[in-house]
């Protein structure tokens, strides 16, 4: 269809070029990156830059000349000509920029929606929020989160995958997928070495993350963390206000076939609240880990003494500096008795 508008281009061309002169083939270059594959895109390339240099031309030579603007025209058609081949070229998906930019979003947004933790019960509430790198949009920190029927028990993984950005984040997507049919299907020790394992199999010598995975009785407020690697979780003691930083160590996933864990326990009394976090919201450049967590639980605190709970993970969050790894914050709360 394409070579055919651009062969009716040509013919009004050859009547009139002051109607379609040589600027205006650059529209169905344009139109067919949109559009079309590389293969077809290089056919109508060829074939619109063929026919529209040669009328200009021959409409040049019939008026006795070719004009300073006129070449400057068709020397700007072919190289837009060959930046749209290029382009196209380094599509890895060999999808046309249109298709390949609507698959990339359908995938975030998958991504997004695996990670909605499920409504709770009364007295139990979840908060989270992430930030890509560089605020592309995607990101290879992912949240998978699961309610049994009974809504008694309640399973969550957060999971910061290698790297940053659509790289991190298609890699985040195959990962979620799997630890999504096996969360609640397995123990926690269980599900983290079939984690270990999977990425284990991946053929990227880079195919590592960290996780840290909490799995809580709704009834009573006993919960487990099993970490992998992953930043230490904070814990907000109503008590005494404070937030203190929870003990669960373990290796990370991918590292090695048999990786140490050393989980903590404990219960979340009414006003109590847990603190899930990734790499990108303590690490800086050049500065120790701890600082950045210690910063944490003081931005923690002071933010909860300005207005409590209430979007306490999106306000941490904006607290964060710019950086250029992803970021995200997990809360769960338990509510205390009303005033």
């Amino acid at each position: 269809m394409l070579l055919v508008l651009v062969s009716g281009c040509f013919v009004l061309t050859a009547w009139s070029y002051d109607v379609v002169p040589v600027s205006a083939y650059f529209v169905w270059l344009l139109v067919g990156m949109l559009l079309l594959r590389f293969v077809p895109l290089l056919v109508l390339t060829a074939w619109t830059v063929t026919g529209a240099l040669a009328l200009a031309i021959l409409d040049g030579v019939g008026d006795g000349g070719l004009i300073s603007a006129r070449i400057s025209s068709m020397v700007a058609l072919v190289v837009a000509a060959l930046l749209v081949l290029l382009q196209s070229s380094r599509q890895r998906s060999g999808l046309p920029t249109l298709l390949g930019e609507s698959v990339l979003s359908d995938l975030r947004d998958r991504l997004q929606r695996q990670g909605t933790v499920p409504p709770l019960p009364p007295g139990w509430h979840s908060q989270s929020a992430m930030l890509a790198a560089d605020f592309v949009g995607y990101a290879g920190d992912f949240l998978v989160a699961r309610l049994d029927e009974e809504q008694q028990r309640l399973e969550m993984i957060l999971v910061d995958v290698v790297g940053k950005g659509v790289a991190a984040g298609t890699a985040a997507l195959q990962f979620a997928g799997a630890l999504g049919g096996l969360l609640g299907a397995l123990p926690p020790d269980r599900l983290m070495a079939a984690a270990n394992d999977f990425l284990l199999r991946q053929e990227s010598d880079e195919a590592f993350a960290t996780a840290v995975h909490l799995l809580v009785d709704l009834r009573t407020g006993d919960y487990g963390i099993l970490s992998a690697g992953h930043p230490p979780a904070l814990r907000h003691e109503a008590a005494s206000g404070a937030w203190v930083v929870d003990r669960a160590r373990g290796t990370a996933l991918g590292v090695t076939a048999h990786g140490e864990a050393e989980p903590s326990r404990g219960r979340l009394a009414p006003g109590d609240a847990l603190m899930f976090y990734t790499d990108g919201v303590v690490e800086r450049p050049g500065e120790d880990i701890d600082d950045g967590i210690e910063w944490l639980r003081t931005t923690a605190t002071d933010v909860h003494a300005e207005s409590g709970m209430q979007s306490l993970a999106r306000r941490v969050l904006r607290r964060v500096e710019r950086g250029d790894d992803d970021r995200a914050v997990l809360v769960l709360h338990r509510s205390g008795p009303s005033r």
